[in-house]
């Protein structure tokens, strides 16, 4: 019985050299393969590192402050037009002329929403006469509405291939549109250009 533990000693003795020479395999004097980091970066690594909770309501918690912490960013940056924040589909070289060359012009598609209140409230009326006007004055809007698009569109799909002609400008037009439609004091980024203005 003691001989055989005593048999069996050597043998994990040699497991546990051949253990320390696996794990010491690399000179201690050999490099790295990788510069080693400055104090203060490593002191800002492990201060940046996210713990993840066990817990999965706090982890949901944290995710939730997360997000609402980089939406106000999101909000604060198409407020003050800081490019670093902005949200994927405003940032960009490209989008910003589009931007500029929407915001540098009059245009009947601002106005849309507003006259369709106002022909909402006059289809409402119960007189014929004003109904029938509010349905031709709604139809007369809505093509002039469409020319300007077009014009527009073709417009800064032009001055998009003079100026960014290495640039992906997939998507610009459609951006700019949307921006169209909507009253000047509401768009977010806020318009960097007076009207009139060359973008």
């Amino acid at each position: 019985m003691f001989r055989r533990r005593s048999d069996d000693a050597p043998s994990s003795a040699t497991a546990l050299a051949e253990q320390d020479d696996a794990t010491q395999a690399r000179d201690p004097q050999a490099k790295k393969g990788r510069p080693t980091p400055k104090r203060s970066d490593a002191e800002a690594n492990r201060r940046t590192r996210v713990v993840v909770p066990k817990d999965r309501k706090e982890a949901a918690k944290q995710s939730r402050e997360r997000l609402r912490g980089e939406r106000e960013k999101q909000r604060v940056a198409l407020i003050n037009g800081d490019e670093r924040a902005l949200p994927a589909r405003d940032k960009g070289p490209v989008r910003r002329f589009a931007r500029d060359y929407v915001d540098s012009r009059w245009s009947l598609a601002e106005f849309f929403l507003p006259f369709a209140v106002i022909i909402l409230i006059l289809s409402v009326v119960r007189v014929p006469a004003l109904q029938l006007l509010s349905t031709v004055l709604f139809l007369l809007f809505f093509v002039l509405v469409v020319l300007d698009f077009l014009r527009l569109g073709f417009g800064l799909r032009k001055q998009v291939a003079e100026r960014f002609p290495n640039e992906n400008s997939r998507g610009a037009v459609g951006y700019a549109l949307m921006r169209i439609l909507q009253m000047r004091r509401l768009r977010l980024p806020k318009p960097r250009v007076k009207r009139g203005e060359r973008p």
